[in-house]
């Protein structure tokens, strides 16, 4: 998307490797030339569409994309764009979760200056507080989904699949949540599986007190798993509490 000359070949990773050093031409290249991108991810997130001239939806976007710059780094796995479109929908989510919370709190002050209310009033009122709450969980959740989905794409792996791999007894499914766990805290075993996108199976078996053949049963769960573990996905994660 780039159109500086001689620099057609270069990746668009290299392209922000060379704004962290300073290069802040470039950098106001990629706010330019990604601002359709940023738009894109934006509209996903609001479900509509978005102008970049007058939705602050967009500005908060276009802030993220500048943040994801400065933060990216190579080593986590994920191209920038996957990378870049994690970030703005994440601060696109908190801003519109403030803006809720800001209603929600101008309508609780309302409720309490009103002496005359009744009991019944506070009911309905707490009533519509959790209604709230649960939409606004259910639709969080849907964008982790979301989320989650595409990055498993990158492993070949897809929640169809997943559903036919996945192991059918509990005490199989939290031993292979376990083995997630220790890989990904395995600094070696974790950077070969971000690079590689699968499992090194003998570097896995010295260090878990499992079967080869176990592993190879299940190694697209416990692949699927040290993603969700791996990615900042807050209330996915509940899947997995307590391992």
């Amino acid at each position: 998307m780039l159109k500086r000359p001689k620099i057609d070949d270069v990746s668009l990773e290299e392209h922000v490797k060379a704004v962290q050093s300073g290069d802040e031409e470039t950098r106001h290249h990629l706010l330019a030339d990604y601002q359709p991108f940023i738009a894109t991810c934006v509209s996903k997130v609001c479900k509509r569409y978005i102008n970049p001239e007058r939705d602050d939806e967009f500005s908060i976007g276009l802030m993220a994309f500048n943040e994801a710059i400065d933060a990216y780094s190579v080593e986590k796995g994920s191209s920038f764009l996957s990378f870049a479109k994690l970030v703005i929908t994440r601060k696109v989510i908190d801003y519109i979760r403030s803006e809720k919370n800001d209603f929600s709190t101008i309508s609780l002050d309302q409720s309490d200056s009103d002496e005359d209310s009744h009991s019944q009033d506070w009911q309905i009122a707490d009533a519509s507080k959790k209604v709230f709450y649960d939409d606004e969980l259910a639709w969080h959740r849907q964008i982790e989904i979301d989320e989650y989905n595409e990055k498993l794409k990158e492993y070949k792996l897809s929640f169809s699949e997943l559903a036919r791999v996945s192991p059918k007894h509990q005490d199989a499914k939290k031993t292979s949540q376990h083995i997630a766990k220790i890989i990904y805290e395995h600094e070696e075993i974790k950077e070969y599986i971000l690079k590689k996108k699968r499992l090194p199976i003998k570097k896995i078996v010295p260090i878990v007190n499992v079967s080869k053949k176990t592993i190879e049963r299940n190694r697209k769960y416990i692949l699927a798993i040290f993603i969700l573990i791996n990615e900042d996905f807050t209330f996915l994660k509940d899947y997995i509490k307590g391992v």
